[in-house]
Parts: C-alpha cells; sequence; structure tokens
C-alpha cells in the first residue's frame, strides 16, 4: 500500500500544473529532485537512529523502535506535502472545486496509509489504541499546512513537485527496503511479492476509482 500512496504522489509531483507556476526547471526534474532528497533523508534519520539500541516507542524496543519510528517520520513528512497541495488546489486558478477533488483523493490515501502505520505496529505487541494514534498523528501537519499554503499559494506552488518527489522518494525506500525486506525474512519471497503485488493493485484500483468518481 505504500508503494502505491509513492507512485501516485510521484505522479502527482510529476504531472503537476498550475497557470502560476513560475520555476523554470520541469516538474519532472523538481519532483526527481524530491525524491533524491526524500531517500538521503530517510538514510540521514536511520544512521542517527541506528546509533540508539536502548530506543523505546510504544512497547517496543531496538530495531522495532526504530523501524516504527521510520515510518511514522515518512508518514508525516508526506503530511506536510500532501497539506501544502489541498491549500494550493483551493488557492489555485480552479478555486474550490480543484480543492474539493483534491482533499477527497487525499482523505482516500489516508486510510491506507493509517492501516500501514498499524500493520507495523500492531503485530509487535502495540495497543490498538497507540496505534490509532499513532495513525491519526501521522495526518495532522494536512491541516497545518493547508492554510499557510491557501494564504501564500504563490510562493507554494513551485515547491510542491519537489514536496510531492520528497514524500514518494522516502516512502517507497521505506517500503521496499526495511518494510518488504522484513516481510521476506519472516516468510519467504514468493509469499511477500505475492501479498504485495495483491496489496498494490487493490490500491491502485481504488484510487482510480475513486478519483474517477470525483472528476464525475
Amino acid at each position: 500500500m505504500m508503494v502505491a500512496a509513492s507512485i501516485s504522489l510521484v505522479w502527482e509531483g510529476v504531472t503537476f500544473t498550475e497557470p502560476h507556476d513560475y520555476s523554470e526547471l520541469s516538474t519532472h526534474t523538481r519532483t526527481a529532485i524530491g525524491a533524491g532528497l526524500g531517500v538521503c533523508f530517510i538514510l540521514g534519520t536511520k544512521g542517527i537512529l541506528d546509533k540508539y539500541e536502548d530506543l523505546k516507542v510504544g512497547g517496543m524496543d531496538g530495531t522495532d523502535a526504530r523501524k516504527a519510528l521510520l515510518v511514522f517520520f515518512v508518514m508525516t513528512l508526506h503530511s506536510f506535502s500532501e497539506g501544502v497541495g489541498i491549500g494550493v488546489s483551493f488557492g489555485g486558478t480552479h478555486g474550490s472545486d480543484l480543492g474539493v477533488f483534491i482533499s477527497a483523493s487525499l482523505a482516500v490515501h489516508n486510510v491506507p496509509e493509517g492501516l500501514a502505520i498499524a500493520v507495523v505496529l500492531l503485530p509487535k505487541g502495540t495497543s490498538t489504541l497507540t496505534a490509532a494514534l499513532w495513525a491519526v498523528a501521522t495526518s495532522i501537519p494536512q491541516p497545518l499546512m493547508a492554510v499557510p499554503a491557501y494564504l501564500f499559494v504563490h510562493h507554494f506552488i513551485p515547491i510542491v513537485p519537489i514536496g510531492l518527489g520528497f514524500a514518494g522518494g522516502a516512502m517507497a525506500w521505506v517500503a521496499v527496503f526495511e518494510l518488504l525486506a522484513e516481510a521476506i525474512e519472516d516468510t519467504d519471497i514468493v509469499t511477500t511479492g505475492s501479498v504485495a503485488s495483491l496489496s498494490l493493485a487493490t490500491m491502485m484500483y481504488i484510487v482510480e476509482k475513486i478519483e474517477a468518481s470525483a472528476k464525475v
């Protein structure tokens, strides 16, 4: 599900169009730059967390705690980008109609993203309430960033593709090199590949259908 969300974020960055986007760099370039920065941020964060072997989070410690924090960081960071996207969509040329569509689309993303956090936390012994609170907390930056992005829309427009690429790159790295890698260790590559592929296809199908309905 996180891979599907990453694909959606990168695609939104690459296809981002706004008449007031005066950046000299193409959306492809800005999205790629953002993705690279996202991967670098995750690697740097992972390097720092690896130094704290006695780290404890939500009843977890050691490697489990560090992995949970990585997922929490990447989900929270990408919420900043989504919040900017919401604010820009309401303040842009297309106004409230586009804003409602973008908000609905991102709301759909929040459901599997929250589930992804729960899937990481619950098997490690974290309580249902704690997992739910973590899932909700990662989306708090959306309304916090939407307001300033709306008020200063012209300043935020050029950085939207960078933010989307940053979130997509960071999320993809964690999904592939942390979560899927652990899944292969706990099961096998066939089981992991089958479940991941089915989840990816289902998520992409659901998002596509909902976005199509929102456009109508």
